[in-house]
């Protein structure tokens, strides 16, 4: 097995020897825009126009008279602030069209996070195309230590690998350190996303004094004053709703201070069709779409402009047994219709890479490919969970960060663009060869040949008897090796030393005054 390049994720291809004169000749490094993925395809479309204007209408129709119900009273005076009719006994807010049709106005169509190094700068919007790693579980797994709770050395761990591969653009929760006290936490993974990545950290809206602490670290990071920091977008939350129709302390409360602050709110409602939401696709899609116009619109109530994304999480159940089913035919059906009600209203689109599998095994990564091309193929501008994720979320899987370190190469790779120039179109290669011939070793393969594929991180493309003779390993064995090499091979991102020191200066003082804890 050969080791992944530390900067692209790329296997050494010194392993396979080329036919002809330049056989024995080394193969220098690909050049690779994984940095900056736009998607060249048309979206693919699961409605029509008008079927998209009518769930639209319907949402509309939701907030207008259903409404949500915000348990956060701040939340709520919000909400009154900016014109929605409030129920304070019943706790409801309900959304005029207008107010909804008000907000989506000033939300920018397009935006740009801004990393410590401008190469790792990431656009959202158009075409542009981001990817995260899984973000949250409890537990980590991998095929010596099993399945466990998750530590601070193994966040630690996926933020590094992170960093290695190019095609991974946005930091994720990753794995919930589970050794490390929920007040002090979130220092903790702030600090090891600044310092040992230079990508977009994500922060958690696990209340106002957690977050209040992550935003300064980052400003920190970055050298910025505090006007600057809320002029650019550095960092991102997710809010996932309570479907149905129903918002909590935490959520309500971490869009005001995302907004206040103008950083990127990703609207989330996580609905699974036939359980917290209606059985059909239509009918999940609508539900969802309501909440999400809920939570931008709270957000522009509070500060127009504020950068969102749109983002989608419907799928389906067991019906059999009430579990949650991903990488479904319905979730990439859901996926196009979800891409589909993102660019009706504008706004860049979130969507996932998600499998219910429970270990990296042939379930895992066809269920995960299914996700991608659902999201992928629609559109998606903002990929979580891109990387890592089994047992529907509650999981981090070493080994199933390469394989779909590798599927994401692949789409990668199919996003770049075909030449059709009279030299790629290979005539006097032709005529080289000739009849019968083959095309090894013509002058048109020996000019570009080192670059002409894609070179596999985790395949084994060698024939039966070579690939038994080295071993015989299965691909989830040889992403073992990989993560295993990439980590051994890790440098960190070069800091100034005196904002370094001011980070963990700041991470001190705040431990010693006891952090700060979440929402109870």
């Amino acid at each position: 097995m050969t080791d992944a390049d530390p900067r692209t994720g790329r296997r050494s291809q010194s392993r396979r020897p080329r036919t002809g004169a330049a056989a024995a000749e080394p193969t220098p490094e690909r050049s690779l825009g994984y940095r900056q993925l736009q998607n060249p395809f048309e979206p693919l479309r699961v409605f029509s126009d008008d079927q998209v204007a009518a769930i639209h209408e319907a949402a509309l129709i939701l907030l207008e008279t259903q409404g949500n119900k915000v348990l956060s009273a701040k939340g709520r005076a919000a909400y009154a602030a900016g014109g929605a009719e409030v129920n304070e006994s019943t706790q409801v807010v309900k959304l005029d069209r207008e107010l909804v049709k008000k907000a989506l106005a000033t939300c920018p169509s397009t935006f740009t996070f801004h990393s410590v190094d401008p190469t790792r700068h990431v656009h959202q919007g158009g075409r542009h195309v981001g990817f995260a790693p899984t973000s949250g579980p409890p537990n980590i797994m991998d095929t010596v230590g099993g399945r466990r709770a998750g530590t601070l050395e193994d966040f630690n761990n996926l933020i590094k690998l992170c960093q290695q591969f190019d095609v991974i653009h946005i930091l994720g929760g990753a794995v919930e350190p589970q050794d490390i006290p929920v007040n002090i936490r979130h220092l903790e993974m702030t600090r090891s996303q600044l310092l040992l990545s230079d990508k977009i950290p994500l922060v958690f809206s696990r209340g106002s004094g957690q977050i209040a602490d992550n935003f300064e670290l980052i400003r920190i990071a970055h050298g910025m004053t505090e006007a600057q920091f809320r002029a650019t977008p550095l960092t991102y939350t997710v809010i996932n709703t309570n479907s149905p129709l129903q918002l909590d302390i935490p959520m309500a409360e971490g869009i005001i201070d995302f907004a206040n602050a103008g950083q990127v709110l990703i609207i989330t409602p996580f609905t699974l069709a036939g359980a917290m939401a209606p059985v059909t696709i239509a009918g999940a899609l609508t539900l969802a779409h309501a909440e999400a116009l809920a939570g931008i619109t709270l957000a522009q109530m509070v500060r127009p402009g504020t950068p969102m994304i749109y983002g989608s999480f419907t799928s389906n159940v067991d019906m059999k047994s009430g579990s949650p089913a991903f990488g479904t035919p319905e979730y990439a059906k859901a996926s196009f219709g979800a891409g589909q009600l993102a660019r009706h209203i504008g706004l860049p689109w979130r969507s996932s890479n998600a499998t219910a599998s429970n270990t990296p095994d042939a379930q895992s990564v066809y269920e995960a490919q299914m996700s991608l091309w659902g999201a992928l193929m629609g559109g998606c501008n903002f990929m979580l969970h891109a990387a890592g994720w089994l047992e529907g979320g509650l999981t981090t899987s070493y080994e199933k960060f390469i394989l779909d370190i590798e599927m994401l190469q692949m789409f990668a790779e199919l996003f770049q663009p075909v030449g059709a120039t009279p030299a790629d179109l290979a005539l006097e290669a032709v005529a080289e060869v000739g009849y019968g011939g083959h095309f090894f070793g013509c002058a048109h393969t020996m000019e570009r040949y080192r670059d002409a594929f894609y070179t596999p991180l985790v395949s084994d493309w060698r024939n039966y008897g070579t690939w038994l003779n080295d071993g015989g390993s299965t691909a989830t064995e040889r992403a073992s090796q990989i993560w295993k090499s990439s980590l051994e091979r890790y440098t960190a991102p070069t800091r100034d030393p005196a904002i370094v020191e001011e980070i963990n200066a700041f991470v001190r003082r705040r431990i010693d005054a006891g952090g700060a804890a979440p929402p109870g």
